[in-house]
């Protein structure tokens, strides 16, 4: 009896550490966003309105949003106004992680792990304020850390891992390759009376599904099976590996798990899931990575690191373990002690950017920006996209997300009333290409003028309001 109360003692030990650990950094976070969240939150706000998968009321249906069941899921939480839709994006993200993260804890306080390295995945997952940071971005982000996490450790349930890979890899579709080697790995390391080429084909089946079913629905309503953000946000290589590498260091996971002795020594599953995760970190270096800070590609697969860390514990040089973690923990701290978290003001800065923009822009029938998702907050004009997130016309122009080459002879046939640009100082230039070019061109100097400036946070940068002179 006295060992059945250990047993559970431990359980629930191990269930606040892990929920504690994933809960207090990201309430630190709570105020970080990206502009994207408000993307998918207004297709949300369309769906729940009964008007369709659209991001204009007045456009065709396009596929302007990556993670394709994302405002779906949006929609029942989205009867409300923009920012208010996004603060309950935010909520179901921060719940959705810590309950994971509890239940993380809950599976490793049953492994045959020292409690030390447990603390100590506990306290390196404390300081990892990318997962933090987007679990409460607004983004399908947090659901997909959430899914990726209970994959990790259903190591028992090859099949359910498989099932909740996928569905990560629905939200976030480069997860693919993770979820398919996550759950072959699960498969292969079962029992070998369990092994099957049946149970094999199953547990892809589960983990591609999903990817493939958003990609036929794609073809089916939108003609291709990849989004507009392919077209859009061209991939690069050389960007992906970059960004690929800085991951390894600012999402600390990596520095912890980085030991291929103890990995090999360790139950199968410990090696499957960074096994899993290293195929995740070629993939979005194949893709060319991200423009959102905090390694948003990345943080999905970083708790179930910490988990192969914790399995492979008993297996590794104790000095050597505690040395990957102490780096980590030193890493981890002077990241945060450095600015890390200042991506905490962004959603401040923003939601009153909205507020500023909304008496400019209330009379517009047509917007014409480049960071469309504040605007859809501000405005429920239609929106002119200039980077082509959601405009297929702009998004098969030559060049990048901030370089579309959209001549202004094409902008004056949209007919927009307002057009906003982003500067880094308000007697400055514009800072971004499509921007500079626009304005350089003599037909947009002849029928805009200025008509205010709305700053973004305290740092001198904001947005120039341009007015068509009718």
């Amino acid at each position: 009896m006295a060992r059945i109360g250990q047993r559970v003692r431990s359980l629930i030990a191990g269930a606040l550490v892990g929920g504690v650990a994933a809960l207090l950094p990201a309430l630190w976070m709570w105020g970080y966003t990206v502009d994207d969240a408000l993307i998918a939150v207004r297709y949300a706000r369309h769906l729940a309105d009964g008007v369709g998968y659209r991001f204009n009321l007045d456009g065709a249906s396009t596929d302007g949003v990556t993670p394709l069941p994302w405002p779906f899921v949006l929609s029942p939480l989205a009867r409300a106004a923009p920012m208010t839709v996004l603060a309950r994006a935010q909520a179901l993200g921060l719940v959705a992680w810590v309950g994971s993260a509890a239940t993380a804890g809950v599976a490793l306080a049953r492994a045959a792990s020292p409690v030390w390295a447990k603390l100590l995945a506990a306290c390196v997952l404390a300081l990892c304020v990318p997962v933090a940071a987007n679990a409460v971005s607004g983004m399908e982000t947090g659901l997909a850390i959430a899914l990726a996490t209970l994959a990790s450790i259903s190591w028992t349930h090859p099949l359910r891992a498989a099932a909740l890979a996928g569905l990560a890899a629905s939200l976030r579709p480069e997860m693919t390759p993770w979820a398919l080697a996550l759950a072959l790995g699960f498969e292969l390391a079962a029992t070998r009376a369990r092994r099957s080429a049946r149970r094999l084909t199953l547990a892809a089946l589960a983990a591609v599904a999903p990817f493939a079913l958003c990609a036929l629905a794609r073809v089916v309503a939108f003609g291709q099976p990849a989004p507009l953000a392919l077209m859009a946000k061209p991939s690069d290589l050389a960007h992906g590996l970059a960004y690929a590498g800085a991951g390894l260091v600012v999402t600390l996971a990596p520095l912890v798990a980085c030991a291929p002795l103890a990995l090999f020594r360790a139950p199968r599953p410990a090696l499957v899931i960074a096994v899993a995760a290293l195929t995740h970190w070629a993939a979005v270096a194949a893709v060319g990575g991200d423009w959102m800070p905090y390694a948003r590609l990345l943080a999905p697969v970083v708790p179930s690191l910490l988990v192969a860390f914790v399995l492979a514990a008993p297996h590794a040089h104790v000095a050597l373990s505690l040395a990957r973690a102490s780096s980590a923990i030193g890493v981890g701290i002077y990241l945060v002690a450095n600015g890390g978290t200042q991506g905490r003001d962004v959603g401040r800065d923003r939601a009153r950017l909205v507020s500023d923009a909304r008496p400019h822009l209330a009379a517009a029938r047509r917007v014409a920006a480049l960071d469309i998702g504040w605007t859809s907050a501000a405005t429920e004009a239609s929106i002119i996209d200039l980077a082509g997130l959601t405009d297929p016309a702009i998004a098969a122009l030559p060049g990048g997300h901030t370089s579309k080459r959209i001549d202004a002879a094409l902008l004056l046939e949209r007919d927009p009333d307002l057009l906003l640009v982003y500067v880094a100082n308000e007697a400055q230039a514009p800072a971004r290409v499509v921007e500079a070019r626009l304005l350089r061109a003599e037909l947009i100097t002849e029928r805009f003028a200025r008509r205010a400036f709305l700053p973004l946070g305290t740092r001198g940068a904001g947005y120039l309001v341009l007015a068509r002179i009718r």
